[in-house]
């Protein structure tokens, strides 16, 4: 095996379905030949964009009630995600107000202009009307006010690359900034939109239990599933211990290869005497419950995994759970985010942030380093390698703090740049809530102990920054993910139905 097959994601997300209807007004059409096709035009290219982040269902034009009602059955037979209004041309909104009543689905309105600006000399009655998209967007917004419908409008211009031959204005905006600004945020949408599909259609895997006394950790399995969708499948330690008696030698030897390719066997620690260099032991165990492990999560078909077990000192079942982290880091890379403790909530997480593209490794407060105005951000495991800074290291432990056995840990950085961390808390009146905050992950210095670590420079300083993130009840984990995403979080929040915090 090598590293780039060991981060191929075991299961893919499932692409968003998106539902598109451009608007306009039926009397324009034989007062102005050519124009409904020219608008359809640009719906067709709105639609082709949007297939680049979702399976797309364009009605075509929405001009009157009848056929509104029509689009929505469209749309419901293809049990849509997110619906766009683009808003081609002045519509009456009663035109199409009875789609987004029959859906009952979010509406982003595109208010995308096709030029600049228009020749203001040559601009005939029918040319002005191919760029009035703004006129109708007030009127769509009080009705949909009004009628209690959620809806969200995205601004700006079309994008074009060329401009089409029945047009006096230049359309060729592909690279305008107003464009691009505009684009970013609908690509926000569909991607929210996917993150929505994966998780209401997943399956969450819980092996063990909670961590004995972490109040913050506790979630009702029931409102997992009906605040996001997933399938909360219990699993039993004996499960695995079941399918650990199936793993081949030749099974094992193959993930030990792909381990030694993917990470640097540590020496030991030169400044921690629990950190070691792993004993052969200890990585062919490692190795062997990865494999298993693997094959758990394809047994029962699984999208994610929280995991804990703490039984009595010496039964088989510790030595398995002393093995966790290695194979779990390995799933988490391969898009089975994975989180320990019998952390349900931060694995919800962690699931947006792999689903997004945008990593999500599990991770805590470690410590404020107030000389270099930064947090230390990681924890013992499990870590996403698709997100490292370098080779991630593994190192032998000589037992896990606050847990129980020793084995393998896992010690590495997210890599450089901007990242952003996302909480999933529970509020007390039973909703799930994001947190979001967004920093820099610096390459300060961190810990040689056998943790993830990464040191990340908020816009406030430290305590500062721990004093607003504690104000919002977060529970003391959370998926640190690469990129600026606080904008795609509170797009996915939305569409869940969530609040979120961004501080």
């Amino acid at each position: 095996m090598n590293p780039t097959a060991a981060t191929t994601p075991i299961k893919a997300a499932r692409r968003a379905r998106l539902g598109l209807y451009s608007i306009g007004h039926a009397q324009y059409w034989r007062q102005f030949p050519g124009l409904r096709d020219r608008l359809l035009g640009y719906g067709e290219f709105i639609a082709s964009r949007l297939s680049e982040w979702g399976d797309v269902t364009y009605f075509g034009m929405v001009d009157r009630e009848g056929l509104a009602r029509e689009a929505a059955d469209a749309f419901l037979a293809r049990n849509v995600d997110l619906i766009f209004c683009h808003a081609a041309t002045y519509a009456m909104s009663a035109s199409h107000v009875a789609l987004a009543q029959t859906c009952k689905r979010p509406i982003v309105v595109l208010n995308l202009q096709p030029c600049e600006r228009m020749d203001y000399d040559r601009t005939t009655t029918g040319e002005w009307l191919a760029h009035c998209c703004a006129c109708g967007v007030p009127e769509i917004a009080n009705a949909f006010t009004r009628a209690g419908v959620p809806f969200h409008v995205v601004s700006g211009l079309l994008g074009l690359d060329a401009t089409p031959p029945d047009s006096l204005a230049d359309e060729d905006t592909a690279n305008h900034s107003d464009a691009v600004a505009a684009w970013r945020e609908i690509a926000e949408w569909a991607r929210a939109a996917t993150v929505k599909r994966t998780l209401a259609t997943g399956r969450i895997g819980f092996l063990g239990h909670t961590y004995p006394g972490m109040l913050d950790m506790y979630s009702d399995f029931t409102m997992i599933t009906a605040q996001t969708g997933l399938h909360v499948e219990i699993l039993e330690m004996c499960d695995l211990n079941r399918i650990l008696a199936t793993v081949t030698d030749a099974e094992k030897q193959a993930k030990l290869d792909q381990v030694k390719e993917m990470f640097v066997i540590s020496e030991d620690s030169p400044a921690d005497p629990l950190a070691r260099k792993p004993r052969p032991e200890q990585l062919d165990i490692a190795c062997a419950v990865a494999v298993a492990q693997e094959k758990l999560v394809r047994e029962f078909d699984l999208d994610a995994l929280t995991y804990y077990y703490r039984g009595a000192p010496g039964n088989p079942y510790e030595r398995l759970q002393e093995a966790f982290i290695l194979g779990h880091s390995l799933l988490t890379a391969q898009g089975i985010p994975c989180s320990g403790e019998g952390d349900t909530k931060t694995c919800v997480a962690m699931k947006i942030c792999d689903t997004l593209g945008v990593g999500g490794s599990y991770s805590e407060i470690v410590a404020a380093d107030f000389r270099d105005q930064t947090m230390l951000m990681g924890h013992d495991g499990p870590f996403h390698v698709g997100i490292s800074a370098e080779k991630p290291i593994l190192r032998g432990m000589g037992l896990y703090h606050g847990k129980w056995g020793t084995g393998v840990s896992v010690e590495a950085k997210v890599r450089r740049g901007p990242v952003t961390n996302l909480g999933v808390t529970q509020t007390r009146d039973g909703r799930l809530k994001m947190i979001v905050h967004e920093g820099e992950a610096t390459d300060g210095p961190t810990l040689k102990i056998g943790n993830t670590m990464t040191p990340v420079r908020f816009a406030e300083p430290p305590a500062q920054f721990m004093n607003a993130w504690f104000s919002h009840g977060p529970t003391h984990h959370f998926a640190m993910s690469v990129g600026h995403n606080a904008g795609v979080f509170r797009k996915v929040a939305l569409l869940l139905d969530w609040p979120c915090e961004v501080l």
